[in-house]
């Protein structure tokens, strides 16, 4: 038996090597010869050349029968095309196949015995299978290393040649499978796959978790670290860009392993490859998913194939091959001694049946690379059948130009243009880069009732359709790695959940990262958010995170228990004061309330029952004019109070003053005087406010300042000029220090009743309360800035009201025997 030979430099051949390594090619001459190369065998050994000696043949290995339907399917469509008196009339078509072992070396050897002839090399040096007419077209090889290194080739020879198409990258993001495994080999099939599959991935946000090459020859201990590196990967999804072959020792290991759960997302290179259906392969491939070509039946194809049968005779020795390895036996090739046979194995008669052998090549159910082959040939046939001017043959009832000369590029222009219908429908053309439609089946691999592995049409891929459309599956219909029937999810992180967002991690692919809590204030209402949004003015996130809830509105209320407690103590104030007021009144005429010009004393008393009522405008929400109020209502009532405390002061002083003979001070700071006094000393602050409220007025303000920690929205009043508001409390601080002063140098006076002892110990209350309040007032957050403001007006005015009549209501009401002249002069009886 004549095998393949694998080498790489066909110049160490002799022409008797050539043409014995020739030899074994299928040859049918005709007008036009159509050149093919097939993986018949899908291992190549490696080249060994010491060039010291002539180099051996070396044979493939490993016969191919699905490949084999390919050629065979090829001779068919030739046969059928030239009984067809229609598209080619008067001209016979013929063929050249050769074996390419799966392997660029030896496809390029294969390519050179084709385009040499083609190229004029003399006769004589050519072997008699390679002898005839010129190969205008070649039908292209099923992997893409071997392809791409044939169509470089004849890139200079102008020679046309049909290849296969791929598409994975919508699959995978369809499935939501963003981390996810390569595996491919050194050749340019996988490597030009794999970096285009790879950008495009990560084009879509999806990410590489590892890649594995398989090494050419790959020792056990590389099988066995690709096995483990696979293992320990928390990618569960693995594309492979690869052929059945390259794959066959990592699966192998693999397998013994008893590793499952994998979902592996296969190239079209092996799909579809029965090589790998084994019984021992199906716990884990079963589920396996990829693109396929789409599958016909063709009519006679099957028939065809079945009789197939060996020969002797020259251009025979690809189906004599196909015969020994399907039967295990020798063909005549062997009984003539041309090549070493074992002798225990049965004689070839040619007379089994292969209707009931058990082959991938019988199974033409649904053909898919065999269509792509049946189709090349026609779509040369169609441009042949323009270039040769057949469609005026047809009209003169004669035959196409077939004696016309043309150049390989000139068929490739015509085959450039080629569109037909073929006879199952579909449109036959190519696009302008020349490729033609990318159409595909997605192929899923399921066990049937007998245990065995089918490929399983679940959805399609159709590359001329709208974007958003291309993509049809099936999914319910699909089965999944380890027979499941839910998608499995393949992912370095879970996405985040609602309420969250995405952080990545460092020097980490964007597919891993960790999950933060939204922040205060924003949200992300859907799962896997890289970002959290940020809520509207006035509007706060939920405690999950997901919505945003409008802010409640906070202010100090009337029904807050502190909003309460605070009215509470604002009218027992009013009401102790109108007590007061009442006594003061009723013994008006006693020397205790005469004994200070009771007129200034019930002008106290008025000015802080003011300053009580005043802390009721802070309560509650504020609007544009207690806004207003508030503040001028605080300070103009504190300013009369402190007028009428210094001018207090001033009397008691004068008054004791006055015992000093010739002193006529007192007489000249008359009740005239005082009220002057008085009203002078309030008519600033009158003043100062009322410019404030007309220049620059506070207004009512929802303040968001609070609500990151809170969720609420302070109501408040916003004062557009703040310095009006110092100034105000400025100039109540310098009339309470000018009666401090006064009354402290009052303090030694007699102290029988020595009302400035009194007004110097409440204006220290005063001075303890406002100075605490400033810082409190500053860091107090909220509705509790307005408490605190409100609590300082009912303390101060408390201190003021309780250290200087309660004193007085004690004498008046309990001791009345003190209440005469000479008490107020220290001269009554203790």
């Amino acid at each position: 038996m004549l095998e393949y030979s694998c080498t790489e430099n066909l110049s160490l051949f002799t022409n008797d090597t050539l043409k014995t390594y020739f030899d074994t090619c299928k040859l049918i001459k005709g007008d036009f010869v159509i050149g093919g190369f097939f993986p018949l065998h899908y291992v190549a050994p490696k080249p060994q050349h010491s060039y010291s000696s002539k180099p051996q043949l070396t044979p493939c290995s490993g016969f191919d029968h699905r490949a084999f339907r390919w050629m065979m399917t090829m001779v068919f469509a030739v046969e059928e095309i030239n009984r067809d008196s229609s598209l080619l009339p008067g001209v016979k078509l013929g063929y050249r196949i050769m074996d390419s072992c799966d392997h660029v070396h030896t496809s390029m050897q294969a390519l050179f015995s084709l385009i040499s002839h083609s190229k004029g090399v003399t006769a004589p040096t050519l072997p008699s299978c390679l002898t005839g007419s010129p190969v205008p077209a070649v039908i292209g090889l099923a992997s893409s290393s071997p392809t791409r290194a044939v169509a470089h080739t004849l890139g200079p020879f102008n020679i046309p040649l049909k290849s296969h198409i791929r598409g994975l990258v919508q699959l995978v993001t369809f499935l939501d499978w963003l981390w996810v495994g390569t595996i491919g080999t050194t050749d340019d099939y996988s490597q030009y796959g794999i970096q285009a599959f790879s950008n495009q991935f990560r084009q879509q946000g999806g990410c590489v978790a590892f890649h594995l090459t398989i090494p050419k020859s790959p020792t056990a201990a590389q099988v066995q670290e690709m096995a483990d590196r696979l293992q320990s990967s928390t990618a569960q999804v693995m594309v492979v860009f690869a052929t059945e072959g390259q794959l066959l020792d990592l699966l192998l290991e693999l397998a013994h392993r008893n590793v499952t759960g994998i979902q592996w997302v296969a190239s079209e290179a092996w799909v579809t490859a029965s090589l790998l259906t084994s019984p021992g392969f199906q716990p884990l491939l079963e589920g396996t998913l990829g693109f396929s070509f789409p599958g016909v039946r063709i009519p006679g194809l099957k028939e065809f194939l079945l009789n197939v049968r060996p020969s002797p005779e020259p251009g025979m020795e690809f189906v004599n091959m196909f015969w020994e390895e399907l039967f295990d036996s020798h063909t005549v090739d062997n009984l003539m001694g041309l090549d070493d046979f074992d002798s225990e194995k049965p004689v070839c008669t040619g007379s089994d049946d292969l209707r009931y052998t058990d082959s991938s090549f019988t199974d033409v159910s649904q053909v898919r690379i065999s269509y792509n082959v049946y189709k090349a040939v026609y779509a040369i046939a169609h441009a042949l059948h323009d270039l040769l001017n057949c469609e005026s043959a047809e009209l003169k009832k004669g035959i196409c130009e077939k004696q016309k000369s043309f150049t390989s590029r000139q068929l490739l222009d015509h085959l450039k243009t080629v569109n037909f219908t073929n006879q199952f429908g579909e449109k036959v053309y190519f696009d302008s880069n020349g490729e033609p439609v990318p159409l595909y089946d997605i192929i899923n691999w399921q066990k049937d009732s007998k245990g065995e592995i089918r490929f399983i049409k679940v959805g399609s891929y159709d590359g001329s359709a709208p974007l958003g459309q291309q993509l049809q599956m099936e999914q319910s219909t699909i089965v999944w790695t380890k027979g499941q029937s839910q998608v499995p999810v393949s992912q370095c992180s879970a996405p985040c959940p609602s309420g969250s967002r995405q952080a990545r991690r460092r020097r980490e692919p964007h597919c891993c990262f960790d999950c933060l809590p939204c922040a205060d204030g924003e949200i992300s209402n859907q799962t896997g958010s890289t970002e959290c949004t940020k809520c509207p003015e006035f509007y706060w996130s939920d405690k999950d995170k997901v919505k945003c809830i409008a802010g409640v509105e906070e202010f100090l209320s009337f029904f807050d228990t502190m909003g309460i407690i605070l009215v509470i103590l604002t009218l027992l104030g009013v009401v102790l004061t109108t007590i007061i007021t009442t006594v003061f009144h009723r013994f008006r005429f006693t020397p205790i309330v005469k004994a200070n010009n009771s007129e200034i004393s019930f002008l106290l008393l008025l000015s802080l029952k003011l300053c009580f009522l005043c802390s009721l405008v802070f309560i509650g929400r504020p609007s544009a004019w207690t806004c207003r109020l508030r503040q001028a209502a605080f300070g103009i009532s504190f300013v009369l109070c402190l007028s009428c405390l210094l001018v207090k002061t001033i009397v008691v002083l004068l008054a004791f003053q006055s015992n000093v003979p010739g002193s006529r001070a007192l007489k000249l700071f008359g009740p005239s005087q005082q009220r002057t006094l008085i009203l002078c000393t309030t008519a600033p602050q009158v003043c100062l406010c009322a410019g404030w409220l007309l220049g620059a007025p506070p207004f009512p303000f929802r303040n968001p300042t609070y609500q990151a920690t809170t969720g609420k929205i302070v109501v408040e009043c916003k004062e557009p000029w703040p310095p009006g508001f110092y100034l105000v409390l400025g100039y109540i601080g310098l009339l309470a220090f000018l009666c401090l002063l006064l009354a402290f140098l009052g303090r030694k006076l007699p102290d029988t009743f020595n009302e400035a002892k009194l007004i110097t110990f409440s204006m220290l209350i005063f001075w303890a309360v406002w100075i605490s309040f400033i810082p409190a007032h500053v860091s107090s957050p909220g509705k509790f800035t307005v408490a605190v403001e409100i609590f300082a007006i009912l303390a101060s005015s408390f201190g003021l009201l309780l250290c200087i009549f309660v004193p007085k209501c004690y004498i008046i009401l309990l001791r009345p025997e003190r209440n005469i002249k000479k008490g107020m002069t220290g001269k009554y009886p203790r």
